[in-house]
């Protein structure tokens, strides 16, 4: 099987969603370095253009969003079983409510501190003013929201060591993005917000023993080399009954639904209830699959 690829950096909270899940399957992965703000010279040419992170490769196939590489290495790797039921639920949680939380509160305080060029790329991805002021005068009620959503961990951790039960599964990985990221940027007030959830922090303590699996480092070229050297894997079966209406081989367009919306376009090559699969080809990669959630994310025609 192709080498495992994140296109990743160190700070990225979604990208330790899967760092962590290479950790619980106990996988090797190489590991490329992207920035964290445009241009991403290396990344483009996989893409399209989409800006996001992270970005997974395995050869010429390139999964895009954290909830595609997840499901991916769910499918692959099936072995130690790491998605259980309501599991996608948590995840979706995690990532919108959860971490709408988690944003005012981390930049209540790093706010003053971001250089121009983050706030400037994170206001082109977002499509909203990145409003420093506005994040500190909610940062009050932001916290407590955060809390709130900590305290549920607190409750559904009785008793056991997982939210699952004795073993890890998604719903733990993706509810930790947020603690994670938070004693990331502000130890100081995750310590504070955490205060008598003992059970989240000795949680969060097994999720750290986790480790992010066997990683080596590899040049964004060596990346770019593998995809063209390689051929995407055939497209799944395509679901006919699905609500786009589109068949293979249409030319579309592809965009996320909350931020990122800059349209990626290719060909079709599958619709199915969970991925979007589209066709692409680029002289610096050849031809590449991108491989889309298909919740949160919008297919339609092109032109």
């Amino acid at each position: 099987m192709a080498e495992l690829i994140l296109h990743h950096y160190d700070a990225s909270p979604f990208s330790e969603k899967v760092r962590v899940f290479f950790g619980l399957k106990g996988l090797a992965w190489r590991s490329v370095i992207q920035p964290s703000i445009m241009p991403k010279p290396d990344l483009t040419p996989l893409t399209g253009g989409y800006r996001r992170i992270p970005v997974m490769q395995i050869g010429a196939d390139i999964y895009c969003d954290s909830q595609m590489a997840l499901a991916e290495l769910e499918a692959r790797y099936p072995q130690p079983r790491a998605v259980r039921a309501g599991d996608w639920a948590v995840n979706l949680w995690a990532d919108r409510i959860w971490f709408q939380a988690s944003v005012p509160t981390v930049f209540a305080e790093r706010g003053d501190k971001t250089p121009a060029a983050f706030i400037a790329d994170r206001e082109k991805l977002s499509g909203r003013p990145f409003d420093v002021a506005a994040m500190q005068a909610a940062a009050g009620a932001m916290r407590a929201q955060w809390r709130a959503h900590a305290a549920r961990i607190e409750q559904d951790l009785q008793g056991q060591a997982f939210l699952g039960g004795e073993a890890p599964s998604l719903g733990d990985v993706a509810a930790y993005m947020n603690v994670w990221w938070l004693y990331n940027a502000v130890p100081e007030t995750a310590d504070q917000l955490l205060a008598g959830l003992d059970g989240v922090r000795a949680w969060r303590g097994r999720m750290q023993a986790l480790g992010h699996g066997q990683r080596a480092e590899m040049a964004p070229t060596e990346a770019l080399a593998i995809a063209l050297g390689s051929k995407p894997g055939p497209a799944p079966a395509h679901d006919a009954d699905d609500g786009s209406g589109l068949s293979p081989g249409a030319a579309v367009h592809i965009r996320a639904d909350d931020y990122g919306r800059d349209p990626i376009a290719g060909r079709l090559a599958a619709v199915t209830p969970d991925r979007i699969v589209i066709a692409r080809e680029d002289p610096t990669v050849g031809e590449v699959n991108l491989h889309f959630p298909r919740t949160g994310y919008h297919l339609t025609p092109a032109g």
